[in-house]
């Protein structure tokens, strides 16, 4: 089955042919095309679908996602980003092994079809140039034949007429003898050409042009192969990420999986748990025997309306607290170490008792507490104010107090992270005076000292921070912080916290903006000065490698804490610059130190701990 010999005469066909088949290449590579462009609109889309519902930092959104639903969902938006990938993945892999690749290979063949062709022409033109010299031929012989004829006619009329001369006679003769041997020149040369067109064209139709459509043929197979190989390659492009979509899909149900309602259901009474206890049976006052009655400013008969029956008792004992708003409530359940109420006499902040209190004071009376209530006024003017938004205290007292220690805890905690930054940056800039005391070359040491100062006032202010907050919560968590013998010698307020004058009790007050606040006396905040850190870590096990790194230049480590190396030299990096322009390195297990920053090129292993991630 050859082009060559089976379609030896349909030069024009197979020229049409072939050019279909590069518009197929084409248009497939169109296709193929359209197809990235989908994925990576669909990827972007993915992407902005999942960063539309990832939690906003820093918002009231991040603090919903400690509960097991949440954090499900949270994983399912990262598994979708990574679904995305894989469709950013397909999109590269078919832009890099199908369209490239196709894109080159149809350039190849427009090349390829364009020079056999150009061969098939050439030999059709020969062939057409060799059967027009054998027509030419022809054509002159045929003529010359007829001359001859005629020329022979002529001398024979002539021989025949006894009127003509002799001399006519024998010119007629030789004129047709000319004729016959133009007639014989002519008839060798047809015979010449004939067989040169004969061999010309055999070789054409047999030779020529098989071998130059077997060519085409080959290059049309190959093309056909080769679109075959690319709709394998599109559909392996496909099949190589299902394994990882697959895992996606797996994360999420596992995501699903993990989803506790016994887990969210207790962070829900972490959150909102106030700490207080339920409110006690309502005693029974009987008004019924007026020498009995209770004789108190407080009480609902001495109301400025002048009312003797009671609002609370009776039937609406099942739906007392429903109608009590929230702020209200709070202040009928307070603990017994805040202060007691106002006397309802007292219409102005100024008539708040500052004197000091027993933590282990009694509860009063619920319906002392009612009364009290209903007829102060400055507490009902604090209530409005906090509705309104106004600044919450420092200490948190404004919250339950179990809301109120998860609070301070958070802030402890915070003001540690800080300490901590603020102590490894003062390490550092002492390392780093260390190496220029030791080489001046380097730089000023004393150009460090301002900023050495600078961090160690930030940890000491930080320090008296938290150890105010911890007093805080030391005292809701109803214990004293505990604090060394040293500390409490050196705390300036030491003997003064024992002093009944300064008593730490809750005092109420009227904040500027009208707010009640029940504000732990602040004055006597426990001043604490810090201890020594500086041999914390003197007996740490030695660090991780995180990465590696190559010297770039020779460095010379002969102050203490620094390591030499040579130029092209391969170590383990142990620490990475934390901004004081030096690299922890190690050697071996016996040999570790610094060197600057600039003298290596740094490699970290991303899965290494403490190794950070550049996106």
């Amino acid at each position: 089955m050859s082009w060559g010999t089976e379609l030896w005469d349909q030069f024009d066909n197979l020229e049409k042919h072939t050019q279909w088949g590069i518009d197929i290449l084409e248009k497939y590579i169109k296709f193929v095309k359209e197809r990235t462009e989908i994925e990576l609109s669909y990827a972007k889309q993915l992407r902005n679908l999942s960063k539309k519902y990832q939690p906003k930092k820093n918002s009231k959104e991040e603090e919903e996602y400690r509960y097991t639903a949440c954090k499900a969902f949270l994983s399912t938006l990262n598994e979708m980003n990574d679904y995305a990938g894989q469709h950013e993945v397909v999109s590269e892999n078919l832009t890099s092994q199908i369209i490239a690749g196709l894109a080159r290979y149809v350039q190849e063949v427009k090349q390829e079809r364009k020079s056999h062709f150009h061969d098939g022409r050439k030999a059709q033109q020969h062939i057409e140039t060799c059967w027009k010299q054998l027509e030419s031929s022809k054509r002159r012989f045929e003529r010359d034949c007829k001359e001859a004829d005629r020329a022979q006619q002529y001398f024979e009329k002539m021989d025949a007429d006894i009127n003509v001369t002799k001399a006519d006679v024998e010119k007629a003769r030789q004129q047709a003898q000319v004729r016959h041997q133009m007639a014989e020149d002519s008839k060798a040369d047809y015979s010449s050409n004939l067989q040169k067109f004969n061999l010309e064209q055999r070789e054409y139709y047999h030779t020529h042009i098989p071998n130059i459509f077997k060519k085409i043929q080959e290059m049309e197979e190959r093309r056909i192969v080769r679109l075959g190989e690319s709709m394998k390659t599109y559909a392996e492009v496909d099949r190589q990420v299902i394994p990882i979509i697959g895992k996606c899909l797996d994360g999420i149900v596992k995501a699903a999986e993990s989803i506790d309602q016994n887990t969210d259901s207790q962070l829900v009474i972490e959150a909102y748990k106030s700490g207080f206890e339920p409110p006690g049976d309502i005693e029974f006052e009987d008004y019924t025997q007026p020498m009995k009655r209770t004789v108190s400013e407080n009480s609902l008969s001495n109301s400025r309306e002048g009312k003797a029956e009671p609002k609370f008792g009776g039937k609406s004992k099942g739906k007392l607290w429903p109608f009590i708003k929230k702020n209200k409530l709070m202040s009928l359940l307070t603990s017994p170490h805040q202060p007691p109420p106002p006397p309802p006499a007292s219409a102005s902040p100024s008539a708040v008792p500052n004197g000091p209190q027993s933590p282990k004071q009694q509860k009063e009376p619920l319906s002392h507490r009612f009364n009290e209530f209903m007829t102060s006024k400055p507490k009902i003017h604090c209530f409005r104010s906090l509705k309104r938004g106004g600044a919450a205290p420092e200490d948190f007292s404004n919250l339950p107090p179990e809301q109120r220690r998860k609070k301070l805890q958070q802030k402890v905690d915070e003001l540690n992270k800080e300490i901590q930054k603020e102590m490894d940056q003062r390490e550092a800039i002492t390392k780093m005076k260390d190496v220029y005391l030791k080489n001046p070359q380097m730089g000023d040491p004393a150009s460090l000292d301002h900023k050495l100062t600078e961090v160690s006032q930030n940890i000491e202010k930080l320090r008296l921070e938290a150890q105010k907050f911890e007093a805080w919560l030391a005292e809701v968590e109803g214990r004293l912080p505990a604090r060394s013998e040293q500390a409490r010698r050196q705390s300036g307020l030491y003997d003064a916290q024992t002093a009944p004058t300064v008593n730490n009790c809750a005092q109420a007050r009227e904040s500027p903006d009208g707010s009640y606040t029940e504000e732990q006396s602040q004055e006597s905040e426990v001043k604490v000065l810090a201890t020594d850190f500086d041999d914390e870590f003197d007996d740490e096990e030695p660090l991780p490698a995180i990465g590696t790194c190559k010297a770039l230049y020779t460095f010379d480590g002969q102050n203490e804490g620094t390591i030499s190396v040579v130029e092209g030299e391969t170590l383990y990096v142990i620490e990475e610059d934390k901004g004081d322009g030096w690299t922890r390195i190690r050697r071996n297990e016996d040999e570790e130190g610094y060197v600057p920053t600039s003298y290596v090129e740094v490699y970290l292993d991303k899965n290494a701990k403490g190794a950070k991630t550049y996106i």
